[in-house]
C-alpha cells in the first residue's frame, strides 16, 4: 500500500492546555501556529506515523502579561527554545474510533514519553475536494518532567501552579496530494 501524507488544517484544528491555579481553578491557554504531520499506509491511521511542532512564541492565555511569562526563561525560555516537537513512536488501535498514540516529547531540550488518547472523528471531502481526516486528542503531562518548575507556594498551603497540565487538542488533517 502506498505511504500517504496528511498536514494540519491551521484553520480548523487547535491545540490547547489546561493548568490549575490557585489549587480551585484551571487556566486555558493554547497555541496559535503548530503543524502536525502524518504518513499513513493509505487511509489507515492504525500505523501512522505522526510528527508535531509547535511555536511556543505563539501562546495565547487571553492575558498578554501571563503569556509574556510564560515565554520567559521562567517557563518555556522561548529564546533559547522556539519549538516544542512531538514524534511518534507507536500507536494502537483501541477500538473502533479510539487510539493511544505514544511518542517523545520535546521541550527545552528535554525529551520524556508520552501517551495521548486519540478519538478519531471520521473522514469527510470538503466542498473544494480536500480529503480531511479528524481527530480530538487528550492527554496529561507533568511539566516539572520538562524543566517547567517555576511556581510558588501559598499562604493556605498548596501552590500557585499544579504540576498536572491537560492537553487538548481539535486536529483535522488534510491529505497531501504529493
Amino acid at each position: 500500500m502506498a505511504t500517504q501524507k496528511w498536514i494540519s488544517d491551521p484553520t480548523h484544528s487547535e491545540l490547547q492546555f489546561k493548568v490549575k491555579h490557585l489549587m480551585i481553578s484551571k487556566v486555558t491557554g493554547g497555541f496559535q501556529d503548530f503543524t502536525i504531520q502524518a504518513e499513513t499506509d493509505g487511509d489507515d491511521f492504525s500505523n501512522a506515523k505522526v510528527t508535531a511542532k509547535v511555536q511556543l512564541d505563539s501562546i495565547a492565555t487571553g492575558q498578554k502579561d501571563r503569556d509574556n511569562h510564560l515565554k520567559s526563561a521562567d517557563f518555556f525560555d522561548v529564546e533559547a527554545n522556539p519549538t516544542m516537537d512531538f514524534t511518534s513512536t507507536k500507536i494502537v488501535k483501541k477500538g473502533d474510533d479510539d487510539y493511544e498514540l505514544d511518542g517523545e516529547l520535546t521541550i527545552k531540550g528535554i525529551t520524556k514519553p508520552v501517551s495521548i488518547k486519540l478519538e478519531y472523528g471520521g473522514t469527510a471531502v470538503d466542498p473544494w475536494g480536500n480529503t480531511k481526516a479528524a481527530f480530538s486528542l487528550d492527554g496529561k503531562i507533568s511539566r516539572k518532567e520538562w524543566g517547567l518548575t517555576y511556581n510558588a507556594p501559598l499562604e493556605a498551603g498548596g501552590v500557585m501552579i499544579s504540576d498536572d497540565v491537560k492537553i487538548l487538542g481539535e486536529i483535522q488533517l488534510v491529505k497531501s496530494a504529493e
